[in-house]
């Protein structure tokens, strides 16, 4: 092979490397895999160390490169939220009783509809589980191997996406939340998420309240 050929099929530099995986980044609408970047780029780039350099390159900017469900995505950084407060507020809000059900749903994930309605203490509307399916939070999980065989509900990268988590053990913990004020302390030592004064038939007179109160 000559020195023509040679350097035509060298590995682009790290330089690069971390431009072209910030390229295709910033042009992704979902989360990327360092796999699938790796097989875009050039034979014998990695994508990985171009991740880590370019991870440590933002570190501290108001953009963030952070991992989400095993994939890679920029954010903005997490102190800065409040800069789209405003934004977000007008778009899209949840209810109590959606931010309850999708609580428990991470939580306790697969959760079946009767299981969410008896840590709520309430019953579970069909609207407030279609909107979280909507938003695409949750999805439908395997069906319980029990008497009417149940479907169950578990969350989705869309949702750890959202809330910047890399995988549901990121969730806050049991202490957290009750300085929250999201958990009850239940008899036998159990904790459930602080039930709701009404059944959620009544969703559309509840109070709406920001995704960013969840956690």
């Amino acid at each position: 092979m000559s020195a023509e050929e040679t350097l035509q099929f060298a590995p682009p530099s790290l330089d690069e490397q971390e431009r072209m995986v910030e390229a295709m980044l910033f042009s992704s609408v979902e989360p990327l895999s360092a796999e699938a970047m790796e097989r875009r780029m050039p034979r014998g780039a990695n994508a990985a160390e171009a991740l880590r350099r370019l991870e440590a390159h933002y570190q501290g900017r108001g953009v963030t490169l952070i991992r989400v469900a095993g994939k890679w995505a920029f954010r903005t950084a997490s102190d800065l939220s409040f800069l789209l407060r405003s934004e977000e507020t007008a778009t899209k809000k949840l209810s109590r009783a959606a931010i309850e059900t999708l609580s428990i749903i991470a939580y306790h994930q697969p959760a079946t509809r009767a299981e969410i309605e008896e840590v709520r203490g309430v019953a579970v509307s069909r609207g407030t589980l279609d909107l979280l399916l909507d938003m695409e939070w949750i999805r439908l999980g395997r069906r319980r191997e029990s008497p009417g065989r149940p479907v169950t509900f578990v969350t989705t990268d869309a949702f750890l996406d959202h809330f910047g988590l890399e995988s549901v053990r990121d969730l806050p913990g049991i202490e957290e939340l009750k300085a929250a004020g999201l958990l009850d302390a239940q008899p036998k030592g159990g904790f459930a998420v602080r039930e709701a004064p009404e059944d959620d038939e009544d969703d559309d007179d509840a109070p709406d309240v920001d995704q960013a109160d969840l956690f």
